[in-house]
């Protein structure tokens, strides 16, 4: 079962678009470790849609991330299916790592930082 995140379901899916458009742009965040968690089945689903690299699965990843500018001229799509996916042609899944730091300082949160491996 998946976990809630304390959210309806439209918030937390809005909450785990935003964060896997922000990991594939960035390729590290930090975010709690129950959100980071969450995020690296939705992320290395979209890496493997990534890797197939077809229409069908251009319009899957562009129906679920938010239409983000990585930098000037890529779109978050873009650098999935052009850098991200190339990276992990070999790869059999696993595309991410969760590194756990401790607790936040000022509500005592779980930390940890999500990256591409």
């Amino acid at each position: 079962m998946a976990r809630k995140l304390g959210r309806t379901t439209d918030n937390r899916m809005a909450l785990l678009r935003n964060l896997a458009s922000d990991l594939i742009i960035h390729e590290r965040i930090e975010t709690t470790e129950a959100k980071a968690k969450e995020l690296k089945s939705v992320v290395d689903k979209m890496i493997t849609l990534g890797k197939r690299g077809d229409l069908h699965a251009r319009r899957q990843a562009a129906a679920f991330l938010y239409n983000k500018q990585a930098d000037e001229e890529t779109s978050v799509l873009q650098k999935l299916f052009d850098d991200v996916a190339k990276r992990y042609e070999e790869r059999q899944g696993g595309y991410t790592r969760v590194l756990k730091l401790g607790e936040r300082q000022g509500d005592g949160a779980k930390m940890a930082i999500i990256e591409l491996v």
